[in-house]
């Protein structure tokens, strides 16, 4: 018996939508990171990109719980001295609550090219609206 190793050939992409409203920003973002990664399927291949894209809708309504708003931080430098910069949650979810999402399933992906071709394949959006309706994808519930 041989193991099966998948091509990208015979990888069907399918679509996920998740309703992110009253939902853990870390659980929520796990199980994003699977379906990506392709972990849910039979054919999953670690070296190949199996996964399926995800569309996150009401991102502006994920919870972080034990007072995260105000005690986490997202930090970045600019590489220039003095040039280190933080921002808490609170913050980030008044301006742009998606890129709370984005950051945490990004952070639970390979670090690698195919990490980034996996992080493509997610699309987040604040309210429940969205652009995809085209390709017609399915309720995804945890």
């Amino acid at each position: 018996m041989r193991t099966h190793s998948a091509n990208p050939a015979e990888v069907n992409r399918r679509w996920f939508v998740v309703d992110a409203a009253e939902q853990p920003l870390g659980r929520v973002a796990s199980q994003i990171a699977s379906v990506l990664r392709g972990k849910h399927t039979p054919l999953y291949t670690p070296h190949v990109d199996t996964g399926d894209f995800v569309v996150v809708i009401n991102a502006d309504k994920v919870k972080l719980t034990g007072g995260k708003l105000d005690k986490k931080f997202a930090y970045k430098h600019s590489g220039y001295p003095g040039g280190f910069r933080q921002e808490s949650y609170r913050s980030i979810m008044d301006r742009k609550p998606e890129f709370a999402i984005e950051k945490a399933v990004k952070g639970m992906l390979p670090k690698s090219p195919l990490g980034r071709q996996m992080h493509t394949k997610l699309k987040v959006y604040a309210g429940p609206q969205h652009p995809h309706t085209a390709q017609k994808p399915q309720a995804l519930k945890f």
